[in-house]
């Protein structure tokens, strides 16, 4: 990409800017979702919404429309039809229901009253506000950035994160439910990043028929990333690990082929 250095070694890369180098780069079919989790409905009076729920819904639809319709919307706990979800923003409190609720996944139930108590949870009312928004529209610093994408997409993603932050290995975070909104939870509170296959709920209700995998980056270090990862593509010319000069993230040739190879045309 042209002013790759420029960019790199200045703090002017702007949020439209990361998205269309990580789309471009990586070839994602979705557009990253900026999250933003607010105290008050009067600390984000100045994002304007592009448009709003009309009834109540599941958190992995809010995302899906921001990630897929280019929405920017709002949305509180009156939006939200997820006992997990509520839950997990700290909206409600694990009851006995929610607990049977989980014992498909365990059998047992305190097995599963484990499973829901050990879920990330924001401070109980500490969020009246949600936002969620292509990366390209925020206005605000994202609290979490989140991904939908398939495997190779995150292994770049993610190694990425590691040559910017210089922090390995990565360790992740997997709930047996509530990946969507849970898993952006735990990168918001614990300021790391997280990857966790789609839970059921997601999975039905949040458009990911094609076997994607959730990323989740923490807001302020995404433009960290978005650097990393225009510095290394300029240094291997391409953005396709572990082939030099390719386009395609994971360019897919049978490793050390004698059949497949390329020569430079003269």
């Amino acid at each position: 990409m042209e002013r790759v250095d420029e960019i790199y070694m200045s703090e002017e890369m702007s949020y439209s800017e990361a998205q269309e180098a990580l789309e471009r780069l990586l070839k994602l079919e979705y557009h990253p979702v900026a999250i933003n989790f607010f105290k008050s409905l009067d600390d984000a009076k100045d994002i304007k919404a592009d448009k709003k729920m009309a009834g109540k819904v599941t958190f992995c639809q809010f995302t899906a429309a921001s990630r897929m319709a280019n929405y920017v919307l709002k949305g509180t706990k009156d939006n939200i039809m997820c006992e997990n979800c509520l839950t997990c923003f700290g909206v409600t409190q694990p009851s006995d229901e929610e607990v049977k609720g989980h014992m498909k996944y365990v059998i047992d139930f305190e097995k599963a009253k484990k499973v829901l108590d050990s879920k990330p949870r924001l401070p109980a009312d500490s969020m009246e506000l949600f936002v969620t928004a292509p990366l390209a529209k925020t206005t605000v610093q994202p609290d979490v950035v989140m991904f939908v994408c398939n495997v190779l997409q995150a292994y770049h993603i993610l190694n990425d994160y590691i040559g910017a932050f210089d922090v390995h290995p990565l360790q992740f975070n997997h709930t047996v439910n509530s990946a969507v909104c849970g898993g952006a939870v735990w990168t918001y509170l614990n300021h790391k990043p997280n990857m966790e296959t789609m839970c059921s709920g997601s999975y039905t209700s949040g458009k990911t028929e094609k076997g994607e995998i959730n990323v989740y980056i923490p807001g302020d270090q995404i433009l960290g990333v978005v650097k990393q990862l225009l510095l290394r593509t300029e240094f291997s010319q391409g953005a396709s690990l572990p082939y030099n000069g390719t386009e395609y993230p994971g360019f897919d040739v049978c490793k050390k082929c004698p059949m497949i190879r390329f020569k430079d045309v003269e």
